[in-house]
């Protein structure tokens, strides 16, 4: 699998993103940067994290118009598959490619920690292949990770099967307690209707490395390297 990595005035987990598709998984990875127009026939486009344009406005709102986004919608508008994490997260709801936003913590404050997430379906390219039942260590990294949609918008994930992951308890339990952020639902992350569009806070990409005493992020990078090289 090619992956494209876009990087932003700002990223800064753009060569975590590139280390793991890489180095973990033997993917070919280039780095798009985002004035090009050119997504030199990748397979997939990763959005990483980090402070796009500084997070002035709102975060992901001035990378939203960066021309390389043009491109970038047009791929997932054909069925191209298209990856946020944290900030990129963020930028693909501002572009429209996810529906809802991403609102400044509860805390009001920046939350960098572990915390654990759950998924809620198998029914996405990114979680395939995990266990339903299994809470996952994944580390955070926001000041602005509170997911928002309004009651149709939510209606319309539930309905569709949309939601990807929640955040729990070690138990795997959905709490209160458990929402590090104030998000609606505690929705960790979400995918897009047509099922080619994922996003989510948390950082898989920095769970996949044993040297780093978690690779809880591994599950989502193989299922959708396993699916999509299945598919090719």
């Amino acid at each position: 699998m090619k992956v494209g990595v876009v990087i932003f005035p700002g990223s800064n987990c753009d060569q975590d993103a590139v280390y793991a598709f890489q180095h973990e998984f033997s993917c070919e990875v280039v780095t798009l940067w985002h004035k090009d127009h050119d997504l030199q026939g990748v397979d997939l486009v990763f959005l990483p994290g980090g402070f796009s344009y500084g997070d002035y406005l709102r975060s992901g709102a001035i990378a939203r118009f960066s021309p390389i986004m043009q491109n970038v919608i047009e791929f997932a508008g054909k069925g191209g598959l298209v990856f946020g994490v944290c900030n990129g997260f963020q930028v693909l709801c501002e572009s429209g490619l996810l529906p809802g936003a991403l609102l400044r913590n509860t805390s009001v404050k920046f939350n960098c920690q572990n915390v654990f997430i759950k998924p809620q379906t198998n029914n996405s390219l990114i979680t395939n292949q995990l266990d339903l039942n299994k809470a996952l260590k994944i580390p955070i990294a926001h000041g602005e990770g509170r997911f928002y949609c309004d009651e149709q918008t939510l209606a319309s994930l539930k309905t569709n099967d949309q939601i990807l992951f929640t955040y729990c308890n070690e138990q795997g339990i959905v709490t209160p307690e458990s929402n590090p952020n104030g998000s609606l639902e505690n929705i960790a992350g979400i995918c897009n209707h047509t099922r080619n569009v994922f996003g989510m806070m948390p950082h898989p990409e920095r769970a996949v490395d044993a040297d780093l005493y978690n690779t809880d992020g591994r599950g989502l990078f193989e299922s959708v390297l396993q699916l999509a090289s299945a598919s090719r």
